[in-house]
């Protein structure tokens, strides 16, 4: 595959062990870190927070690196996980996010998906970046 993929998770990690069933070599965005630089086309997995809350959405690691130009620049596409318990809030990360860069939402992805959930992802990450 000629994307790479870029993912937060946090202590639950629900969207870690999503990406890790997908065999796909990823970078990990840390809870306590620095603001990494990607040199190469990505795909962002991100998961929702805020229970809700528009305003808390995107976790503020998330906009930390995406405030970073060229990581900006880079993304290619998104896939949202979240809770549909949350209605119209279910991966709203992933519409701000979309809605903001203009990149496509590749899926949506309930806490941390099922194993079609991982044979859907992959299969478009391979039609649309292949």
């Amino acid at each position: 595959m000629s994307i790479d993929i870029v993912y937060f998770s946090n202590y639950s990690g629900n969207t870690k062990k999503f990406v890790e069933k997908l065999g796909i070599p990823a970078t990990r965005i840390e809870i306590q870190s620095k603001t990494i630089e990607m040199d190469r086309p990505f795909v962002l997995f991100v998961p929702t927070y805020g229970g809700g809350s528009d305003r808390s959405a995107i976790p503020k690691q998330v906009r930390a690196f995406l405030n970073v130009t060229k990581n900006r620049d880079l993304l290619q596409g998104v896939v949202g996980f979240g809770n549909t318990n949350f209605g119209e809030h279910f991966c709203k990360a992933a519409d701000m996010i979309s809605q903001k860069t203009g990149v496509p939402i590749v899926a949506r992805v309930e806490i941390f998906g099922t194993e079609h959930d991982v044979q859907k992802v992959k299969e478009r990450l391979e039609i649309l970046y292949g």
